[in-house]
């Protein structure tokens, strides 16, 4: 089995899941769009992730790539492979299914729960009713007509979504490693400034590594549901 994820920025790699698809038995191979670097065929990957970045998926003009990597990621939804996108994954995702991208009302930076959309549904992955989750975006996304809405926030209405039985859209991060956690802040610190749903580098950095720890196994559920499903 093969598993693809593309990566738009250095500092924003696989996290927790690096470990799940080693341990399920899975070649990872990976696109970089910051080097040199070449989109597979569909048909040679089991399953795809599209990480997070600090870019927007409507900036085509400086970055062409967006494009191609949108005509791709629709391609693997259509095919039935399992995919799921994380933050500006998530957002990819929306966007090449159909939906908007456009700003936030708020910027949600640091640890904020999400709660469960919907009642108990066998067609969706189920989220818990409520789970601590860390999160780095400044802008969201209408649901393409396929997509049902599966998580909410105070800070933002649409957190993630599933269309089919193969796909799903994180816009937060439960990957996110203590080393992963400080690599975006050092990336990122000019975004932490005051605001309702932003938190200061301490509060981030502080998080006990037990909430890491629920996090990360949460992650890997919707990885087991995404490889028994696609």
């Amino acid at each position: 089995m093969r598993a693809h994820y593309l990566q738009h920025v250095p500092f924003e790699g696989l996290g927790s899941i690096e470990a799940w698809l080693q341990t399920a038995g899975y070649e990872i191979t990976s696109t970089r769009f910051y080097e040199p670097t070449d989109l597979p065929k569909v048909e040679e990957i089991d399953l795809f992730v599209v990480m997070g970045g600090p870019m927007s998926v409507n900036d085509e003009n400086d970055y062409h790539w967006l494009v191609d990597e949108k005509e791709f990621i629709k391609s693997v939804i259509e095919s039935g492979k399992p995919i799921l996108g994380i933050c500006l994954g998530a957002q990819l995702i929306a966007n090449a299914m159909g939906g908007k991208v456009f700003k936030n009302a708020v910027k949600e930076i640091g640890w904020f729960p999400v709660q469960a959309a919907i009642p108990l549904n066998n067609d969706v992955f189920n989220f818990p009713e409520k789970t601590m989750a860390f999160h780095w975006h400044g802008e969201t996304f209408s649901l393409p007509s396929q997509a049902i809405q599966i998580v909410k926030s105070e800070g933002c209405k649409n957190q993630a979504f599933q269309i089919g039985s193969n796909a799903i859209g994180l816009q937060f991060h439960l990957e996110t490693t203590p080393d992963s956690a400080r690599a975006i802040v050092e990336n990122c610190r000019d975004e932490l400034v005051e605001g309702e749903f932003i938190q200061t580098e301490q509060d981030i950095l502080s998080a006990p590594l037990e909430r890491y720890s629920l996090m990360n196994s949460l992650m890997s559920d919707i990885l087991e549901y995404l490889h028994n499903n696609g």
